[in-house]
């Protein structure tokens, strides 16, 4: 695996190394050793995996507190999808910063996205399906999340959303108290 940071503190686009031959090729998705040698969380007890039927759907952008802050790494397994990551560390040199990148079946970029971190992404192709690997169980209670048009972030999506969940077209404007801010200190 190649891990190549992105702008923001901590986070990471993740290529396949693949072994090829006439057949195909051969490629790790996850090693916890790899991981580990990256300095990287590695261990996974949640894997998730959705399915989005139209074009211009947006999810996100979601995170949760600690004791449940979670890390979470994406990839995209059919069609295309634009997958973005916000830095809600307080003591992040790239606190309040955004990065998205386009992941696809094709590419098979994956996305490291850090603890501290609200995650959505917007599908580029009807029957997108993603799948990813969680860090930490989902506790409803510590559930956040950030609007996907919040003016404090000014987050450029490729496309306008067609549809979006009530709870996430609904979010409150960024309030730091509420979004539990303080909470996301140390966070890595």
């Amino acid at each position: 695996m190649k891990f190549n940071p992105t702008p923001l503190a901590g986070a990471y686009t993740i290529e396949l190394e693949r072994k090829g031959d006439d057949r195909g090729f051969f490629a790790r998705f996850f090693c916890t050793e790899e991981f580990a040698k990256a300095g990287l969380i590695n261990t996974f007890p949640q894997i998730n995996n959705s399915l989005t039927k139209n074009k211009g759907t947006l999810r996100g952008m979601h995170y949760q507190l600690p004791p449940s802050a979670e890390v979470k790494v994406v990839r995209c397994i059919r069609g295309s999808l634009y997958d973005v990551i916000l830095d809600l560390r307080p003591d992040s040199a790239t606190f309040g910063k955004w990065f998205g990148e386009t992941l696809t079946a094709e590419n098979r970029t994956m996305m490291y996205v850090p603890q501290g971190f609200a995650h959505g992404f917007v599908t580029l192709e009807d029957d997108t399906e993603a799948f990813y690997l969680v860090s930490s169980i989902y506790a409803p209670q510590q559930e956040r999340g950030v609007r996907y048009n919040d003016p404090a972030f000014g987050i450029q999506w490729p496309l306008d959303p067609v549809e979006i969940s009530e709870k996430d077209k609904n979010w409150r404007d960024f309030d730091p108290e509420w979004h539990g801010i303080e909470r996301m200190k140390g966070l890595r």
